[in-house]
């Protein structure tokens, strides 16, 4: 454990215990198996002719022999209700990406787990020389959600319609050209840090290529030519997050809907529909930081929160809302199942018929994609919130109200310690121990200096303005697909 550290032996055990305990105990599993959420079964064809008044149509001999028959229709305006039951786990594993987001959600509790251990470990122990293995997690879960969302994707783009492979690009343009002019935003207004955190990695860029040996090396690429990159890497994260804002939006009418009757319930589901807006109202300075600490109050001017404070109010603002948005995740899944009843008293204001086929696979359809749905639910918050703690550990924030910044949480250099010098004399065994400790010693060395060239180069006033845009970026991609959402389910869809 010396060599090694406590913190990577509790990231040694978390990784462990999720492993073993995932088929046991996982709380993915458990947020959609606990018995609160209930899907509705598709109706039989028995249950369906009998509903239409006839009997269940019989092949004859001929049928038989073809392999043919005809397919069973039914009105539309039967009285036809949908059977309730609980969501189970044996239902639940069927499902398509159910074990990718059994995984996801786990990691992200455990990750969750060792952050909230590393941050108790250095509020009680100086260990600004060590790396913080909690930041490791933290990054690890934004770019697994990330992967979530790009296997969705990727679904939608294998897709033989083509209608969501077109959603999807068009969102990512209309997200690069959102990129593009809030990059071109001063700092006075926007007050991400990317400017001096750009200088800061180009400066270190250049002092660490000098330290190296190359005197003459110099950046090959502009602050421009970096805005680029970043803005076309905005238009892939706004291309992911287009169909769950989308989704967001119908979830959230149907269950401020569902729940017409608890208007405190209603009260949370508008204020977590509305937090990413709260999200980029916290980064825009004029509103947020200089109202704050210059309110008017008068003929005088009053401040409110001091400016060191102000950060540390944002990160729990911003944490506090992801709490919310979680909490509310049950009411969401709920209203997305109910569209397989929406659907059919939908079905029963139409006149005609219609196969039983179709009845059974519109109502099976609507349970098959739930994983799909709530991996779209959730992995936008867990890339808002552990985006906001990566920012609060990589760029040196603090979680008291005090204006101090916690000690420095970036890897430093730690020189090697040397191999002891053993005296001759040793058998076999003691001298493969020497080897094997001499061993572990040079790949700790190696792993001290790499870590300490990433933090020559990422600097944490660097990792503050990456971390503060893509938070804020997430926030507004969101808000972006939500309103267009709104607009959709509520006078496209109607009219």
């Amino acid at each position: 454990m010396a060599l090694m550290g406590i913190q990577l032996v509790v990231s040694l055990l978390a990784a462990s215990i999720m492993q073993r305990m995932a088929p046991h105990c996982s709380f993915a599993r458990w947020l959609l198996c606990n018995g609160s959420l209930f899907r509705f079964k598709h109706p039989s064809e028995g249950e369906l002719c009998a509903l239409a008044g006839k009997q269940m149509p019989k092949q004859n001999r001929r049928d038989r022999q073809n392999g043919e028959s005809k397919p069973l229709t039914v009105p539309k305006d039967i009285d036809l209700q949908l059977e309730k039951a609980p969501v189970n786990v044996m239902d639940a594993l069927v499902l398509r990406f159910f074990l990718e987001y059994q995984w996801l959600v786990d990691f992200a509790v455990y990750a969750m787990g060792v952050f909230l251990f590393t941050e108790c470990y250095y509020g009680v122990v100086d260990a600004s020389k060590e790396v913080n293995i909690g930041a490791i997690w933290c990054v690890l879960t934004v770019l697994f959600g990330l992967k979530a969302l790009h296997t969705l994707m990727s679904h939608y783009f294998r897709s033989e319609e083509g209608g969501e492979r077109s959603v999807c690009l068009a969102f990512g343009f209309l997200s690069l050209l959102v990129a593009m002019l809030v990059l071109v935003v001063r700092e006075d207004y926007l007050e991400f840090g990317l400017e001096p955190g750009f200088t800061s990695l180009f400066d270190n860029l250049e002092t660490f290529a000098k330290q190296q040996g190359y005197a003459d090396w110099s950046i090959p690429v502009t602050k421009l030519t970096v805005k680029l990159g970043l803005a076309a890497v905005c238009a892939y994260v706004g291309s992911l997050l287009a169909f769950p804002g989308l989704r967001l939006a119908q979830t959230h009418l149907d269950a401020v809907q569902m729940n017409s009757d608890r208007p405190l319930i209603q009260i949370l589901l508008h204020i977590s529909f509305l937090s990413p807006v709260i999200v980029l109202v916290l980064w825009i300075k004029p509103i947020a930081r200089d109202f704050l600490a210059n309110a008017p109050m008068g003929k005088t001017s009053v401040t409110l929160v001091s400016s060191a404070a102000f950060d540390s109010m944002r990160l729990w603002i911003i944490v506090a809302l992801c709490a919310l948005r979680l909490g509310l995740t049950r009411y969401h899944l709920q209203a997305y199942l109910n569209l397989a009843q929406k659907w059919v008293e939908q079905m029963k204001k139409e006149a005609g018929r219609i196969a039983a086929v179709d009845i059974q696979r519109k109502v099976t359809r609507v349970f098959c994609y739930l994983t799909i749905v709530t991996l779209q639910y959730l992995v936008p918050i867990l890339l808002i919130l552990f985006s906001t703690l990566a920012l609060k550990v990589l760029g040196n924030f603090s979680w008291c109200f005090d204006g101090e910044e916690t000690p420095g949480v970036t890897p430093a250099l730690v020189l090697p310690t040397a191999a002891p010098v053993v005296s001759g004399g040793l058998d076999e065994d003691e001298e493969g121990m020497e080897d094997m400790e001499e061993d572990i010693q040079a790949t700790v060395a190696r792993l001290s200096e790499m870590f300490s060239a990433l933090r020559s180069v990422l600097s944490p006033l660097f990792l503050r303005g990456f971390f503060a845009f893509l938070t804020w970026w997430v926030a507004a991609c969101q808000v972006i697909s939500s309103l267009f959402g709104i607009y959709f389910h509520q006078y496209l869809m109607q009219n």
